[in-house]
């Protein structure tokens, strides 16, 4: 990696409601760069730590608020990738709503992907993106998506994840998520489905990192 692509590696930041399929296109770009020379940042990954709360307290905590991830950590890592230093990614256990202690070592790359029902929203963090895009999907489809993705990789019940839903997920969804489609540079249509946006996205970021070698 040159001197010139570690300091200044190109971030691209996907956002979305739950069950968009930014996941899907955040791993299409991905795997569409040479020698995978990128890494994925998952804001996920980013929620507070819960230890100062009982078990039953932390289902409680509304995850679709701004207020609910480590955004300044978030942001101090994507600058220390930017200055070319390796971090620690934090880790979360989603079926005991905490932390992990393990943090995974991620390396300085050319291409920084940014991903998170959330990830446009501070304007600190978009100021250090130079692509911005947008996931949208049907709510009908993108709760479809997360009651199969909470039961089958989260061990939750059919009847939580629709509680959850009604009276979280989309009330913040509307509120928090939404609104940070307007800071978009490309909004892409149902998510990794829309091959074709997907690819003019691929085509563009290949030109880019050719325009940089």
């Amino acid at each position: 990696m040159s001197e010139v692509s570690r300091k200044k590696p190109l971030i691209i930041g996907i956002a979305g409601g739950t069950g968009s399929g930014k996941s899907t296109v955040a791993r299409a770009i991905f795997e569409s760069i040479p020698e995978k020379n990128a890494a994925i940042i998952e804001q996920d990954c980013y929620y507070k730590d819960q230890s100062h709360l009982a078990p039953e307290d932390r289902v409680n905590v509304n995850y679709d608020h701004p207020l609910a991830f480590d955004t300044e950590l978030l942001i101090q890592q994507v600058m220390n990738l930017l200055d070319g230093q390796a971090i620690e990614k934090p880790q979360y256990d989603f079926t005991v709503h905490n932390r992990k202690i393990e943090t995974v070592r991620v390396e300085p790359k050319d291409i920084v992907i940014l991903e998170g029902i959330l990830i446009l929203d501070s304007p600190k963090l978009r100021s250090l993106m130079d692509i911005k895009i947008f996931v949208d999907t049907d709510a009908d489809v993108r709760i479809i998506r997360r009651i199969l993705r909470d039961m089958k990789e989260r061990g939750r019940s059919l009847e939580s994840v629709i509680n959850q839903y009604l009276n979280i997920v989309k009330p913040a969804h509307n509120e928090f998520a939404e609104p940070t489609k307007r800071y978009a540079d490309i909004i892409i249509p149902e998510g990794g489905y829309n091959k074709v946006a997907v690819d003019i996205m691929v085509a563009k970021i290949k030109s880019i990192i050719e325009q940089k070698e």
